[in-house]
């Protein structure tokens, strides 16, 4: 849908019908809940989106919104989602894979899979890479893949692409950064490039956890860290029961540093620092 008018270069602020209607697009879209008080975080993130559009107010961009032959949606969800992430973040979950997880389920068996559910721009699922390599080294008998998902596909870009400023890999000790990225030179001075070494592990998909999964088999490991403090209750207890389903027995859920699961929710024991292992089908 071709969009009409042009940006105003003072908008009026975003008015309480059209902050309410987005509310509930982004709650129905992504399960996000936001308050009042992200009003004008909301505001902010939005105003690229009409200048982009060329529209003049915020009741515009609702209309656009509610069109059902517009695909803004999309941008909708990646404007207001909060993608904060970085290599190694919270390493007692990585000691605990390398220390804990992975030599047992390789004694296990051939199949092993882990689930970075909230991937962002891709920190998370390479560095559970980088440990599977460094512990189980690419052992042919076994079969190792990391599906990486999140719903904004613009981060999702920057994850498969593999490629981060010095700043984004300074937490990787230089061991790590020797061995599993390549340096850029000359035009891709300050560059790092994750290595083939590591590409193979991970698969990148789009996805919305609150719709369908598409995946069929259980995982060993689900990590979805710093993710459900977006989400009201119910959406957190759906979406734990979920992981629960998709988890083989035995297998281990991680959360973020600031949260727990959620009353309603059984089958899981604590095992660690915000991790959980499940305990029944």
């Amino acid at each position: 849908m071709a969009a009409s008018g042009t940006p105003s270069a003072g908008l009026n602020p975003l008015g309480d019908r059209e902050f309410k209607r987005i509310c509930a697009l982004i709650r129905e879209r992504a399960g996000i809940e936001l308050g009042e008080s992200k009003r004008p975080l909301c505001q902010t993130r939005l105003i690229r989106r009409l200048r982009a559009l060329g529209l003049s107010n915020y009741a515009e961009y609702v209309a656009l919104l509610d069109d059902p032959s517009s695909d803004e949606h999309v941008e909708l969800v990646n404007a207001l989602t909060t993608n904060v992430t970085s290599f190694f973040r919270e390493p007692h979950h990585f000691e605990m894979l390398a220390t804990e997880l992975l030599p047992p389920l390789a004694g296990r068996g051939a199949r092993i899979r882990l689930w970075s559910a909230g991937c962002s721009t891709g920190e998370e699922p390479w560095s559970l890479a980088m440990v599977v390599r460094e512990v189980l080294g690419a052992r042919a008998d076994l079969d190792i893949k990391i599906l990486a998902t999140d719903i904004d596909t613009q981060v999702l870009a920057h994850a498969r692409a593999g490629v981060y400023e010095d700043d984004r890999v300074a937490p990787v000790v230089a061991s790590r950064r020797k061995r599993f990225f390549a340096r850029g030179t000359g035009p891709n001075h300050g560059l790092w490039r994750i290595s083939d070494e590591l590409r193979g592990l991970v698969t990148f998909n789009q996805l919305n956890l609150f719709e369908p999964w598409p995946m069929r088999g259980t995982f060993d490991v689900i990590s979805c860290r710093n993710v459900i403090i977006y989400f009201d209750v119910p959406n957190k207890v759906t979406l734990l029961r979920g992981f629960h389903g998709k988890l083989h027995p035995g297998g281990h859920l991680l959360l973020g540093h600031s949260e727990s699961l959620t009353a309603g929710v059984d089958g899981f024991v604590a095992c660690g620092r915000t991790a959980y292992r499940k305990t029944a089908s």
